[in-house]
């Protein structure tokens, strides 16, 4: 079996090399994709952050809202329960 000459194989070694061009430009394109996926994804996360902090924010004054709307409540009640009960001992004293 005779050997290729020098030339035959550096041509079909020229030739594999080109077709690895072809192949690691379509990666580059590929990933060149998969980057602008990630850059969109980045984003559309950071929009969500900024809209769920927001709305932390909101809740957020509405629980000191509620807490502040409780403390009234429970310091009515507390009033209430003092003059009843002074109201009751008093008038159970004078009896």
């Amino acid at each position: 079996m005779a050997q290729p000459a020098f030339e035959e194989r550096l041509a079909r070694l020229e030739g594999r090399v080109e077709g690895f061009e072809g192949r690691f430009d379509s990666l580059e394109r590929r990933f060149d994709g998969v980057e602008r996926r990630i850059d969109g994804l980045d984003q559309k996360i950071d929009r969500f952050r900024a809209e769920l902090s927001g709305r932390i924010e909101h809740l957020d004054g509405r629980i000191g809202h509620v807490d502040q709307k409780i403390d009234r409540n429970f310091q009515w009640t507390t009033g209430i329960n003092v003059v009843l009960w002074s109201t009751i001992l008093v008038s159970l004293y004078f009896r």
